[in-house]
């Protein structure tokens, strides 16, 4: 019997690694880059382990940058939208008002 990697196991892992980033007193993400390059590595030495994991090198990569990144939020926010959370926000608040929770915080 071989092993295989499914998507729960890498969920449990990567929000283990969050646990121990969150530990300090400022959140930090090296165990989550850690753990992407691992990953990264392993699909890339053993594809058989991981042929249930859809995300491909390419994938991998742009995570592992986003992550690695100063404020990895907002990494994440300009490579999808192209504007960083703040900007975004500002952007949907433009187009269809603020929602329902944004209107109880303002109230």
């Amino acid at each position: 019997m071989t092993f295989n990697y499914t998507k729960e196991m890498m969920w449990q892992e990567f929000e283990d690694a969050t646990k121990k980033d969150q530990k300090g007193k400022k959140e930090k993400y090296d165990n989550r880059i850690k753990f992407l390059k691992e990953m990264k590595q392993l699909k890339k030495d053993n594809p058989s382990v991981m042929r249930d994991i859809s995300i491909n090198q390419k994938q991998f990569d742009n995570l592992i940058n986003c992550w690695s990144a100063p404020n990895p939020r907002d990494a994440f926010y300009m490579s999808v939208f192209g504007r960083t959370y703040a900007d975004q926000k500002a952007h949907e608040i433009k187009l269809y008002g603020l929602d329902k929770e944004e209107r109880k915080q303002s109230a």
